[in-house]
C-alpha cells in the first residue's frame, strides 16, 4: 500500500519558497512543490498567476472573517479542497470551467448536508459510548 506513496518522485515533497507582494509589502511562502503545482492549476482556470491567486484568496478569507496566521497551512487545505472536490464530482474537472463560474453556494449546501448526518452518527456514538461507561 505504501508503495505508492514512497515510490512517488521526491520532487514533489521538496520545499519551495516564493516571494510575492501582498498589498505592496514583499513577503514570501513556503510550500511543497506538489502544492506550488496545485495553486497553478487553480489559478489557470481564472486567468490568474499564482501571485494573483494568493492575494485574491487572502483578500476574501480576510473579508470572511477568517484568521490567517497560517497562511501555508490554508493553501494547503485550499488544495486538498480543490482536489477533493473534482474527485467527488461537485468541481468539473474540465479546466475551461472557471471557478468563478461554478456554484459555490450549492457546492458548499451539497457538502454541508453530506457532512451532518455524519456528524450526527458521530455524535450518537459518543454519547451511547458515555452511558456504557457510568
Amino acid at each position: 500500500m505504501c508503495q505508492l506513496f514512497v515510490g512517488a518522485d521526491p520532487a514533489l515533497w521538496e520545499n519551495e519558497t516564493r516571494s510575492l507582494r501582498m498589498d505592496g509589502m514583499a513577503t514570501s511562502v513556503r510550500l511543497e512543490a506538489f502544492f506550488w503545482s496545485v495553486l497553478e492549476d487553480v489559478g489557470i482556470r481564472d486567468q490568474l498567476s499564482v501571485s494573483q491567486l494568493l492575494q485574491r484568496l487572502y483578500d476574501e478569507s480576510l473579508d470572511e472573517g477568517h484568521d490567517l496566521d497560517n497562511f501555508a497551512s490554508f493553501l494547503r487545505v485550499c488544495c486538498g479542497r480543490y482536489l477533493a472536490l473534482q474527485l467527488s464530482g461537485d468541481l468539473p474537472s474540465d479546466t475551461a470551467v472557471a471557478l468563478r463560474d461554478v456554484d459555490a453556494a450549492g457546492i458548499l449546501a451539497r457538502e454541508n448536508s453530506r457532512r451532518k448526518p455524519q456528524s450526527k452518527a458521530v455524535s450518537r456514538q459518543h454519547s451511547e459510548a458515555g452511558m456504557q461507561t457510568q
